[in-house]
């Protein structure tokens, strides 16, 4: 199982942008795919946002557009790119694998004017 520790969150204005990294302990490179998961309050965490090995991404529809997913297997770090927040992305946001194993801490991202 691989540890993770979900970074860059905070609060920004509708239409902002924010950068989410996930530090992954261990090497990343053999896992066929990693994910950014978000959970909104009352509501069940969701996939938003995955990454295979070889850089092959899918999008939640919600997402598709404004979110960009890309990975650094040298470093041993995912990323998610927000641009053009919407108040509805406002969540906590975690990465794991595809399926997911343990989960992190995850990093608080609030879209509010």
């Amino acid at each position: 199982q691989v540890q993770t520790a979900e970074s860059g969150g905070g609060l920004v204005q509708p239409g902002g942008s924010l950068r989410l990294s996930c530090a992954v302990s261990g090497s990343i490179s053999g896992f066929y795919v990693m994910g950014w998961y978000r959970q909104a309050p009352a509501k069940q965490r969701e996939l938003v946002a995955r990454i295979t090995s070889t850089g092959v991404t899918i999008y939640a529809d919600s997402v598709k557009g404004r979110f960009t997913i890309f990975r650094d297997n040298a470093k041993n770090t995912v990323y998610l790119q927000m641009n053009s927040l919407k108040p509805e992305d406002t969540a906590v946001y975690y990465c794991n694998q595809v399926p997911p194993t343990r989960w992190g801490q995850g990093t608080q991202v609030t879209v509010s004017s």
